[in-house]
């Protein structure tokens, strides 16, 4: 499908976007492309394939939920500005 400049203009003012005249050509071609990669959409056979209404059926493999401090808490505190122990200290904000 092609889309022309008023349709694009139309498509524009609907969208609440301000398009320059100059634009006009470039999106033009854009849009058409995407609708026609529509249309390539539209001649792909799904009969018998049922729709896919999101993820959450498909059941995701969970790792043990373990407490771990990762055991780089040196390298993690090596560009501390200030620090106490194997925390960062910041300023007092709150009176």
């Amino acid at each position: 499908m092609s889309l022309d400049a008023a349709m694009v203009r139309r498509i524009a003012s609907l969208s609440r976007i301000r398009i320059e005249d100059a634009e006009v050509p470039r999106l033009q071609a854009e849009l058409s492309a995407i609708l026609g990669w529509i249309e390539q959409l539209n001649e792909v056979d799904v009969h018998g394939v049922e729709p896919l209404a999101g993820a959450s059926a498909v059941a995701l493999r969970a790792r043990a939920d373990v407490i771990t401090d990762g055991g780089i808490a040196e390298q993690v505190l090596a560009n501390a500005p200030d620090r106490v122990g194997e925390f960062f200290t910041v300023p007092k904000v709150v009176e």
